[in-house]
């Protein structure tokens, strides 16, 4: 057998597809370990909606929370806009939103005032909040802030006295940070003074954890605890000292 004939009997073996794991037609991840039985049974649907202004870098994630948010609330009660500055002219209806004076910010400004300040929705002819939320790192969040001018006229709003985050099977920087969809979930629950709406949207968060701690993964301390225990592995920088509030030799 000479070598062509050879090339061309290889030419004419089919490739076998690669194998890839079914995935789940909701949340797009694969069946096994898909928290769509943590959603609720039936869409919310508060009178507020969420915006969810998305740094790009975000969809890489794979353990993400604004999908959470997206399918359990109901149809337009969670729009997603991806980009680094806002708005773009491809964000059809972000700008009439932004000028919307039921429009509010949730960034750690220096004028921000908490949450529980702001009129819960249906008290004294309060209307619906359109909620704008950044997704994304804290650096992420801050550029993004940044280079939209037309988030720094929104009335800037914080959350306090909130608990650790229950998304324990991630680090978070600080012991104050929550992910997306608790964010989401706790400011949505005072704005519209109906606490049991936390719970209800926090159900595909609890349902992945538990998933995840009862196959191997463990529980994540927060950054800042585990450098204060002094056990974090390696060193860290004077920004994220600053950040943090601990000067670098007590960190060593």
């Amino acid at each position: 057998m000479n070598e062509e004939t050879v090339f061309q009997e290889l030419s004419e073996i089919l490739a076998d597809p690669p194998e890839t794991r079914e995935k789940c037609s909701q949340c797009k991840r694969p069946v096994p370990v898909c928290w769509c039985p943590g959603l609720p049974k039936h869409p919310i649907n508060p009178a507020s909606r969420i915006i969810i202004l998305q740094h790009p870098a975000e969809v890489k994630r794979c353990l993400r929370t604004a999908p959470m948010l997206a399918l359990g609330l109901g149809s337009e009660k969670c729009i997603i806009y991806r980009g680094k500055k806002f708005p773009l002219p491809k964000h059809e209806g972000l700008i009439e939103i932004l000028n919307d004076k039921n429009t509010i910010l949730l960034y750690p400004s220096p004028n921000a005032v908490t949450l529980d300040e702001l009129t819960p929705v249906g008290d004294n002819g309060q209307k619906a909040y359109n909620l704008i939320l950044l997704d994304g790192t804290w650096p992420q969040a801050k550029a993004i802030y940044h280079s939209s001018p037309a988030l720094w006229n929104l009335q800037a709003c914080k959350l306090v006295g909130i608990p650790t985050s229950e998304y324990v099977i991630r680090t978070q920087p600080t012991e104050g940070c929550l992910s997306t969809l608790e964010t989401g979930a706790f400011a949505l629950s005072i704005l519209e003074g109906e606490p049991e709406l936390k719970d209800k949207m926090l159900g595909p968060l609890h349902f992945l954890c538990r998933f995840q701690l009862e196959n191997g993964a463990v529980t994540h301390q927060s950054k800042e605890f585990v450098i204060k225990q002094k056990t974090y592995p390696k060193l860290i920088g004077r920004r994220l000292a600053r950040q943090l509030r601990i000067l670098p030799e007590e960190s060593a």
